[in-house]
């Protein structure tokens, strides 16, 4: 099923292929509804009514490039959709537009380039993506501006139950909550598939002013640099290391109690969970935290090697564990007393 989903394209505001496959996956004792943003909102009874609301969230959409101008030639420019490093772009497949056509992004050959262009990075506005079209009549018959150019990768499995894909970042939260819904909860609870995070977790904004919840955890993926010659404070998470729990990022600074809880429910039960150990990256918590009154959020990840790349690595054990740590703080925060 991830395998599935991370094979979807679904750039920010263009997240209908994953909602669609989400949707006929939901148990039929599931209630649903799509906000006028795009976000799905799942509610799913349990054996009991919750002393608080719980609102479990994770994007659908992911980092993309946009189409921006088509050059006499034929060739494509663009715009990332997200936060990409530029260096992940060049050389790469994709594929454009609602009919996937192919594609790859290329820019001016290495025996072209100056002295001080060798020495640099390659940004984006100096790539295009290359389609294969004689000239810009053609290449104006296939692609229309403003379409999403997708990173075309490979799902597969390696190693110590390695997995890298595009798009683990957050199709990994995604399973997780579908997973979830397919048992039978200890409470009622709600399950928000959001859009646009990658933009400025637009799509949690207004759900979360809809839902109102007590709690909220939010599901991820967030950086792993577990890489040679980089200083342990530096790694802010490994892969094998189970799940990450952050007590602060560039959008949230997280509730003291609700992290120390995560650890707590970790070590009784005896899941792997490792802390964020830099103030980087942000998710759907910064948007949901100032929603409705204040809402008290945590984010628990998937560590990631590679993030916002064609290659995302993830190892299949954090998954595991992110999903026990997930449904534990759920129905703990379900059943906490009232302040």
């Amino acid at each position: 099923m991830l395998k599935e989903l991370c094979a979807l394209n679904a750039a920010s505001g263009r997240e209908e292929a994953v909602r669609n496959y989400l949707i006929a996956h939901l148990p039929k004792d599931a209630d649903y509804f799509v906000d006028p943003l795009g976000s799905l909102i799942v509610e799913k009874k349990g054996a009991r009514r919750p002393k608080n609301r719980v609102m479990l969230a994770s994007h659908m959409d992911e980092v993309a490039l946009i189409i921006t101008y088509i050059t006499d030639e034929g060739y494509l420019k663009f715009d990332p959709v997200g936060g990409i490093d530029s260096r992940v772009l060049f050389g790469k497949r994709v594929t454009v537009g609602p009919s996937a056509l192919p594609g790859v992004i290329g820019g001016k050959a290495v025996h072209q380039l100056t002295k001080d262009e060798k020495d640099s990075v390659l940004e984006a506005e100096n790539m295009f993506i290359d389609i294969g079209a004689a000239d810009k009549k053609e290449a104006e018959r296939l692609v229309s501006l403003g379409d999403n150019a997708c990173f075309d990768s490979e799902f597969i499995e390696f190693g110590d139950g390695f997995i890298k894909s595009k798009a683990l970042d957050d199709r990994v939260g995604n399973l997780i909550m579908l997973e979830m819904l397919q048992k039978d909860l200890p409470f009622d609870m709600t399950f928000c598939f959001t859009v646009q995070e990658e933009i400025g977790t637009r799509g949690a904004m207004a759900a979360a002013a809809r839902i109102a919840p007590d709690y909220a955890i939010v599901i991820e993926s967030t950086t792993a640099a577990d890489l040679p010659d980089t200083p342990g404070h530096k790694q802010v998470c490994k892969l094998g290391g189970g799940a990450v729990v952050g007590f602060m990022d560039h959008g949230t600074v997280y509730d003291r109690a609700l992290y120390k809880k995560a650890f707590q429910l970790a070590e009784e039960n005896k899941i792997a969970c490792q802390p964020k150990t830099m103030i980087a990256g942000g998710n759907d918590a910064a948007a949901i935290h100032k929603a409705a009154g204040g809402v008290r959020t945590l984010a628990v990840s998937v560590p990631c090697r590679y993030i916002h790349s064609p290659a995302c690595v993830a190892k299949k054990s954090d998954i595991d564990c992110v999903a026990a740590l997930v449904e534990l703080l759920a129905e703990a925060f379900c059943d906490a007393p009232k302040d």
